[in-house]
């Protein structure tokens, strides 16, 4: 089973830029999709970006779009979301989740998921 540490996050002004990071073990990285979520309070886990294994396709969410990069560095075993121009409605846990089957912008399409980082963006 695949297991998911995430680091990064934190408290930025609107405007600046955070990169998260999640790293995988126990079982080759190459060979899983990932995506990144995240959770406002009060609200459903939702879907931001999708990265599959060879990084040749990535599907983002139109509200991140133009703003977020994902990647990863299969030889690092770890996957990034760089975050830029930063918003306060961007203020949530960020989640990190190994695609299982199923719709990717669906939460319950996931097998595993990093232990949540927060990001909290001021105005």
């Amino acid at each position: 089973q695949v297991q998911l540490v995430q680091s990064g996050g934190g408290l930025v002004q609107a405007g600046d830029s955070l990169r998260l990071s999640c790293a995988a073990s126990g079982r080759p990285f190459s060979t899983i999709d990932m995506s990144w979520f995240r959770q406002a309070p009060g609200k459903e886990r939702e879907f931001l970006v999708f990265i599959d294994w060879s990084s040749s396709y990535i599907y983002y969410a139109e509200t991140v779009k133009g703003r977020f990069i994902a990647s990863r560095d299969n030889a690092l075993n770890t996957v990034y979301l760089q975050m830029n121009s930063l918003k306060p409605e961007d203020t949530a846990i960020y989640y990190c989740g190994h695609y299982n089957s199923g719709s990717y912008v669906m939460s319950g399409s996931y097998e595993t998921w990093g232990q949540g980082t927060q990001v909290t963006v001021l105005s």
